[in-house]
């Protein structure tokens, strides 16, 4: 945990390094380096775990600050909303993707695993993947449903 501690805190200094971001940007950078840091700590093992860490906070945090300059707001609402109803009413292994025709930007998430907690929960995990300007970037997470019904994602994708 305290390297995931150490790596938020690297994120946001690159986040504050960058020339001219605007807030999408570091939004994405500072989310990008969070995520990349948690994968690092969940694959790497022994000593190699710190490096994981490191190197997933860098790439996660390069990745969340291109994803976060080239998408535009509705880009993010539509991937938020196909997120919800892929996690809601996607079958395990069905691909549901989304196109913003106004920037070219799309997407697809796709569950892979569904399961329901001791607690009565549901939670599903997912991959999901961005199109902007013909480069594909893809992530896995894991989402659980919350009472009101909604998907809260509670291990970002990366």
């Amino acid at each position: 945990m305290k390297q995931i501690v150490v790596a938020a805190t690297i994120a946001l200094l690159l986040a504050a390094c960058g020339p001219n971001q605007g807030p999408k940007q570091t939004l994405g950078t500072i989310i990008g380096g969070v995520g990349g840091a948690m994968i690092g700590n969940e694959v790497g093992k022994g000593r190699g775990r710190k490096v994981a860490i490191a190197a997933g906070t860098l790439l996660g945090a390069m990745l969340g600050s291109r994803l976060g300059r080239d998408l535009d707001e509705a880009d993010r609402i539509t991937a938020a909303r196909t997120t919800q109803g892929a996690l809601e009413r996607g079958r395990t292994g069905d691909r549901v993707a989304w196109k913003n025709p106004d920037s070219g930007n799309s997407g697809w998430v796709e569950p892979t695993r569904t399961w329901q907690e001791s607690s009565g929960r549901y939670c599903r995990e997912f991959q999901t993947g961005i199109i902007v300007g013909g480069e594909e970037q893809t992530g896995y997470g894991t989402a659980c449903r919350q009472p009101d019904g909604s998907w809260k994602i509670v291990q970002p994708a990366a």
